[in-house]
């Protein structure tokens, strides 16, 4: 566990980075950076030990961000519905690359990515396979934008000499939520679940007890220039079989529709992972009935 360190993290507010930050703020100085426009976001940050500092990255306003930290957690991500390419590269891409610039000095930077970069389909994906705009029909600038940031992110990391890893997340969730949670909202409601037609729809699940562990060996995989690393759970999911356990667990039966514009499989690859964090830790059912049981345990009433 890193400890005594002076951390900056952005996106602290969201699904993925507030665990991470609540982890990490016991034994370290934790910077968490953002706007803070939603209700109780101060607060919310302020109860796990963290500092919120303002930082509008976009705009590469850091007047309160110091320049000098030892590690920066990169997971704000501005996804727009609306074909917004302009103001989310402007975010995603040249956002990152300012927060580098500003942030040199720093031992190590992690720049969370999504495996939503690489083409889906059929066989395991590496670190080394095509990159596609995976997102297209669910979130049309999201791809394009992670890509791009990447790009920006190894560029940066080589000119500014910044040891640097890139990390491409899979499907997180836990008690924030996640993908299965929002397939147990569907489900609660009697919505369909879109499944792509290409067999079996693989995902690989990562519990936030997994991930929020993973982050110390992902800063030592920091390198010039820039490590890629899957992040990922070890075994194998599928949306299928996550959303059959959902209706075990709550009574709730899934419909599925399948449909060419539901995102395509991704089974990861986690060799380069596992082989400096080892394997994930939370077998997917057990993270599953603990994501119900804190955030709906009303609906296990049901099983």
């Amino acid at each position: 566990m890193i400890e005594g360190k002076t951390i900056l993290i952005t996106g602290v507010t969201g699904q993925v980075a507030f665990p991470v930050a609540a982890r990490l703020a016991g034994a370290n100085r934790v910077l968490a950076l953002g706007r803070f426009g939603g209700k109780g976001d101060l607060e919310r940050v302020r109860a796990i030990g963290a500092e919120p500092r303002y930082c509008d990255i976009a705009a590469g306003d850091f007047a309160k961000v110091p320049s000098d930290p030892d590690f920066v957690l990169h997971f704000a991500v501005a996804k727009s519905g609306d074909n917004n390419f302009n103001a989310d590269l402007r975010m995603n891409a040249e956002g990152v690359g300012l927060l580098m610039a500003h942030c040199r000095q720093a031992k190590a930077f992690l720049h969370c990515s999504s495996t939503g970069v690489y083409r889906g389909g059929a066989g395991p994906v590496s670190e080394e396979s095509p990159l596609a705009d995976h997102h297209q029909y669910l979130l049309p600038t999201y791809s394009i934008c992670k890509i791009a940031a990447e790009a920006v992110v190894r560029m940066s990391a080589r000119s500014l000499g910044l040891p640097t890893t890139i990390a491409r997340l899979a499907v997180p969730y836990g008690a924030g939520g996640g993908w299965p949670w929002f397939h147990l909202m569907m489900m609660k409601n009697g919505a369909p679940i879109p499944l792509h037609p290409a067999g079996l729809n693989h995902f690989p699940l990562l519990h936030e007890d997994d991930y929020t562990r993973q982050v110390e060996a992902l800063l030592g995989m920091a390198s010039v220039p820039a490590t890629l690393v899957n992040w990922a759970g070890s075994e194998p999911t599928t949306i299928e079989a996550w959303c059959k356990e959902l209706g075990a667990l709550t009574g709730f039966e899934p419909k599925f529709e399948t449909t060419e514009r539901a995102l395509q499989p991704l089974h990861i690859d986690t060799t380069r992972l596992e082989a400096v964090a080892g394997p994930s830790r939370v077998h997917w059912r057990d993270g599953l009935r603990q994501m119900v049981e804190v955030r709906n345990p009303e609906l296990l009433a049901r099983g």
